[in-house]
């Protein structure tokens, strides 16, 4: 069974920074054609976040993340990183990580339905 786990959430002051991590079982992280993260706010929509291709060559990021967050993968820990720098009010957030087996292009990979597999999310509390 393919199970998703966030971890590294929690209280931050603004300006300060968190490394999320998502960790795969069931199914190595290689074997995914793309891995997201995805944030939902007290009221919001999920948006897209970050995404990462197979290969980790190809990274995908919201406008909110470009310059601030970086995706990263290493297959050998079976893990995702999101490394969250400057961190604002604006990002308080559940973090969700999600994958996909196969994807039909990369176009596609900052959006909701593109994943089929979700963790259970970690929150992400940035005060002012």
């Amino acid at each position: 069974q393919v199970h998703l786990v966030e971890s590294g959430g929690g209280l931050v002051q603004a300006g300060g920074s968190l490394r999320l991590s998502c960790a795969a079982s069931g199914r190595a992280i290689s074997n995914y054609a793309a891995v997201g993260w995805f944030r939902q706010g007290a009221g919001q929509e999920r948006e897209f976040v970050a995404a990462i291709t197979r290969s980790g060559q190809n990274t995908r990021y919201a406008d909110s993340a470009k310059g601030r967050f970086t995706i990263s993968r290493d297959n050998a820990k079976n893990t995702v990183y999101l490394q969250m720098n400057i961190l604002n009010a604006e990002d308080t957030a559940i973090y969700y990580c999600a994958a996909v087996f196969n994807m039909a292009s990369e176009a596609i990979m900052t959006t909701v339905p593109s994943y089929d597999y979700w963790g259970q999310g970690t929150q992400v509390t940035v005060s002012s």
